[in-house]
């Protein structure tokens, strides 16, 4: 039991760092928030549905705090490994694996070392828009190294809306978003996305689109519950700096709220 009480208090990839520098996802992490996908639990459970887990090989890229890794494992797959370049990371996560042959490994989604062709799945959350467009495709080729023909990946990551949306709104965006999370991130539209899957290797088979509420009282009622949400509220008002900054996230978020999505998609690797 107590370590399963460590697990739960300190282990978050960035729990050094200042209120000020910490990432937006990871700050959320420090005060009880769990789901910290754009699309929240929804759009995962959409994925997760159409993956074909039980009795496959399943590769995840940056499980973070290993909510995902939880579901996949409770589905039964006959391999489940992690990837992560945060070597907390990998410690957290490796802690929940069952027996059997799973793991998890520190190193970069772009430069995993896997065995090519290891895979049957591949499933990654809210990283790909934290990079530039060319670490996007090297990310995405190398879940296409991964995965066996016909095999699938799906993401959940954030868009922008509508597909027309002015480069100078996209830069508006971007750098609101970069100011208030302190990532620099990139979302991209539809086909945007589709276009770097294409390139990468994949055609895109599903789509599902739902709001950018990460922190709309509704979508974090249904993430995490009304017991988890009265915990999640209280820390943040017990802390001021963590309270500005989630406030000024939250603000982005509505300000753009006509521009921002949650997106998950299902790409299927083309034959070589």
């Amino acid at each position: 039991m107590a370590s399963q009480t460590r697990a739960r208090t300190t282990t978050f990839p960035g729990a050094h760092r200042s209120a000020a520098k910490t990432a937006g996802h990871w700050l959320l992490a420090s005060v009880g928030k769990k789901v910290l996908r754009p699309g929240g639990r929804e759009t995962t459970h959409w994925l997760l549905d159409r993956i074909g887990i039980p009795g496959r090989t399943v590769v995840e890229f940056a499980p973070g705090l290993g909510i995902t890794a939880r579901e996949i494992l409770a589905r039964d797959p006959r391999r489940y490994v992690g990837v992560d370049s945060d070597a907390q990371a990998v410690k957290t996560v490796s802690a929940i694996l069952p027996a059997g042959d799973h793991q998890v490994i520190e190193a970069s989604a772009e430069h995993t070392g896997l065995t090519a062709g290891c895979a049957d799945a591949v499933l990654g959350e809210a990283m790909l828009t934290m990079h530039t467009d060319r670490r996007k495709l090297e990310i995405m080729r190398e879940a296409a190294r991964l995965l066996r023909p016909g095999g699938v990946y799906a993401v959940h990551e954030m868009g922008l809306t509508p597909d027309d949306l002015s480069p100078e709104t996209k830069d508006e965006i971007r750098k609101a978003l970069a100011r208030s999370i302190r990532v620099n991130a990139r979302p991209l539209t539809i086909p945007e996305w589709v276009a770097l899957a294409d390139e990468a290797g994949f055609q895109v088979t599903d789509t599902y689109c739902t709001s950018m509420s990460l922190l709309d009282p509704r979508r974090v009622i249904a993430d995490e519950g009304v017991l988890g949400t009265v915990r999640i509220i209280g820390n943040v008002l017990r802390r001021p700096e963590v309270r500005r900054r989630v406030l000024a996230m939250r603000r982005v978020f509505t300000t753009h709220r006509d521009h921002l999505l949650g997106v998950g998609i299902i790409l299927t690797r083309t034959a070589d």
